[in-house]
């Protein structure tokens, strides 16, 4: 009988420290909804309602038409907008893990002399912030000629800007035996393809995690828009939601209707890729030489 007792105490504790757990994890979940879901309570309310009290969760009635006004309302092109989104961040998404992943396949994978001198370099570029570098980017544009185009916000992404995903995707390559780019070079490859065929291929949990980092920082990018684009057919879609807002007032329930629009695309890609970012990150982590 003090046997039992004695194994159902571990048992006892092992569950009630997993129930403790799992409601703290639920109470968290739902503190992080509450923006999220008053933001599409808002976004379906009857216009002047948004801001009754007592607050209304579920609005009644609820008001469907509010998502067609958001995207065919004058003055705002929200198709463009959406166009101009896509292209920046498609197209700086590909050079940032085209040209991190392979500044990183240099560090991790070629020895060189001077190669852990240089990546402390490249890491001390993440104590800069960008604002140091805003005024001296708007310059070198200007001189260029690249002001109201969208070049300043794609090209410089295809040069392995990022010290961080460099990091991130070194880690990664080093949890990868050498003995396969031993194998290659054995059999007349060389470094180019040993990276584009060899490494590559298997190194989808990080390039996933990555992908997500940069298309969430290119999608919801305001600042660099903002500071590079003047005319009203270059604007993004985070700068084209500031223009919702006016002096003469702001029609919320719009507002939220094409921020959920927004938001909604971002949330469809972290949910399908959702494998790879846990993955990237966890894996990152071990490992090396």
């Amino acid at each position: 009988m003090g046997v039992l007792r004695s194994g159902m105490r571990p048992f006892s504790s092992f569950l009630v420290s997993n129930t403790l757990r799992y409601a703290l994890l639920i109470a968290g979940g739902v503190i992080c909804f509450i923006p999220l879901g008053w933001m599409l309570s808002t976004s379906l309310k009857m216009p002047g309602t948004e801001f009754t009290f007592p607050p209304e969760l579920i609005p009644r009635p609820v008001v469907w038409s509010n998502y067609i006004d958001a995207v065919t309302r004058p003055g705002h092109p929200f198709f463009l907008y959406t166009r101009n989104s896509v292209v920046i961040t498609l197209a700086a998404t590909l050079g940032t893990v085209l040209t991190s992943s392979f500044v990183a396949f240099g560090f991790a994978r070629i020895r060189f002399r001077g190669r852990d001198f240089w990546f402390i370099v490249l890491l001390s570029t993440l104590m800069l912030p960008d604002v140091v570098r805003l005024i001296p980017s708007f310059i070198l544009f200007k001189l260029l000629g690249w002001i109201d185009t969208l070049l300043p916000l794609i090209v410089p992404f295809w040069f392995g800007v990022n010290a961080f995903y460099v990091f991130l995707i070194r880690q990664y390559f080093r949890t990868i035996p050498l003995e396969l780019d031993e194998a290659a070079l054995m059999d007349g490859a060389v470094y180019v393809r040993i990276y584009w065929q060899v490494i590559l291929p298997i190194s989808g949990p990080v390039l996933g995690a990555v992908t997500i980092f940069s298309v969430l920082s290119h999608w919801n990018d305001f600042l660099g828009p903002l500071i590079y684009t003047n005319s009203v057919d270059l604007r993004t879609l985070a700068l084209g939601l500031r223009f919702f807002m006016s002096r003469t007032g702001t029609d919320w329930n719009l507002l939220m209707a094409a921020s959920i629009l927004m938001l909604a695309p971002i949330l469809a890609l972290f949910f399908s890729m959702q494998r790879y970012f846990i993955r990237g990150i966890h894996m990152t982590g071990f490992g090396g030489r």
